[in-house]
């Protein structure tokens, strides 16, 4: 892809195999960019994704690691930069989620969402540093409508996507004279795998949702990726710090 925005540029994508990731994986390789599509476990989907880019005449690799692990993060950078030479991008997507009421939250739980929302986004933003070269990157956090919809029952992930907030806002500033960028996509609810499979998108929270969205419905992955596309290139080149909520309206 010779003349798309993201052309010879270089992303890495965490929880990239399906979903949100996985599109916006998609959409970057379709602009021109090498992508590294980062998964936890479903190695299958990740190299469906990448199978996908190629197919396409794009270039990606699927890259297993665990953003909550610093030794994961380093062998996910080091091989990217094996692969392609440099980092220009980085998509800090990859999260989980439960959503029970208050009485029901464990530890455990508690410790899951944070390590892999919270944690593993600063690993993985840390570990970027190494290697943006001097004329700085673009960082892209996905955080959720959640932080300032709050819905109830998810006070953990809310909790998540409000340290993402603030992570993205904090960063601009701390790496703006490095020249790099930090935005973050808050979507709504999105048609994704993860939504399915926790029962999410069928039923009466789906209905909420519609009813209360002023463009009556839920999103779809591509409805998310071209943000992506904006934040990491140049058409963004003075935004820093932002937040796009992404979610028809609702808030």
């Amino acid at each position: 892809m010779k003349n798309g925005k993201l052309t010879d540029k270089v992303a890495v994508v965490t929880g990239a195999s399906k979903g949100i990731g996985a599109g916006i994986a998609k959409q970057l390789a379709a602009e021109g960019a090498a992508v590294i599509v980062n998964y936890a476990s479903s190695k299958s989907d990740a190299d469906k994704v990448v199978d996908e880019i190629s197919k396409r005449g794009g270039k990606a690799i699927a890259v297993q690691g665990d953003v909550a692990k610093k030794k994961d993060i380093e062998r996910l950078f080091a091989e990217a930069k094996e692969a392609f030479g440099k980092i220009d991008i980085l998509v800090n997507n990859a999260g989980v989620y439960d959503f029970k009421p208050l009485e029901e939250i464990t530890e455990n739980e508690f410790h899951r969402e944070f390590n892999t929302n919270v944690l593993g986004m600063m690993l993985a933003t840390q570990e970027s540093l190494k290697h943006f070269g001097p004329e700085g990157g673009s960082i892209i956090n996905i955080g959720s409508l959640a932080s300032s919809l709050t819905p109830p029952t998810a006070v953990i992930y809310n909790a998540t996507k409000g340290a993402v907030d603030a992570i993205t806002r904090t960063l601009a500033k701390e790496l703006g004279p490095k020249k790099i960028r930090v935005n973050s996509i808050n979507p709504g609810m999105v048609i994704t795998e993860g939504a399915i499979a926790g029962g999410y998108t069928e039923g009466d929270m789906r209905k909420m949702f519609e009813s209360q969205t002023p463009l009556g419905r839920v999103g779809e992955t591509d409805d998310i990726a071209p943000a992506a596309v904006f934040f990491a290139s140049d058409d963004s080149k003075w935004i820093t710090g932002e937040t796009l909520l992404i979610a028809g309206g609702l808030r």
